[in-house]
């Protein structure tokens, strides 16, 4: 189910693939006001943000991204957080991890829309960012023991 064409984010201004959307997992009521407030500020242009619940995980990422903006604000559910961007530029990607940051919530997962990616449902994506995740995690130990 892999994709792995993972390319280095420049600070283009041309919109990454699909419509202009984030789908946004596993926040709470409080971290999601808080994800819109820094989104607001980070970034000027209007960004509809659709926040999914477990309910949505058989669901096709095609979808979501086309679900009204605000769908589903205030709700929580047991996911973990993700962050998936559609239609932004790699310029907004950028701004936006980095406030990100500013807001000490827990580490999340992030993922970017692809031709390839729109055709999975939420739960499969999820699994393969955490997957992709756990391998990194795995890696990265390894490379600290052989030092």
């Amino acid at each position: 189910m892999s994709d792995n064409t993972m390319t280095r984010v420049t600070d283009s201004d041309q919109p990454m693939y699909g419509p202009r959307t984030l789908l946004v997992c596993g926040y709470s009521a409080d971290a999601q006001d808080a994800f819109l407030n820094m989104l607001k500020t980070e970034v000027k242009a209007p960004t509809p943000v659709v926040f999914c619940t477990p309910e949505d995980g058989d669901t096709l990422l095609s979808e979501l991204v086309s679900l009204p903006d605000g769908r589903q604000k205030g709700r929580e559910g047991k996911m973990p957080p993700a962050v998936i961007m559609s239609g932004i530029t790699e310029k907004e990607l950028k701004l936006i991890m980095n406030g990100w940051k500013t807001l000490g919530l827990p580490r999340q997962l992030w993922a970017a829309l692809t031709p390839t990616s729109e055709t999975w449902t939420l739960r499969a994506l999820i699994r393969e960012l955490q997957s992709e995740y756990m391998a990194m995690l795995k890696q990265q130990q390894q490379q600290q023991q052989q030092q």
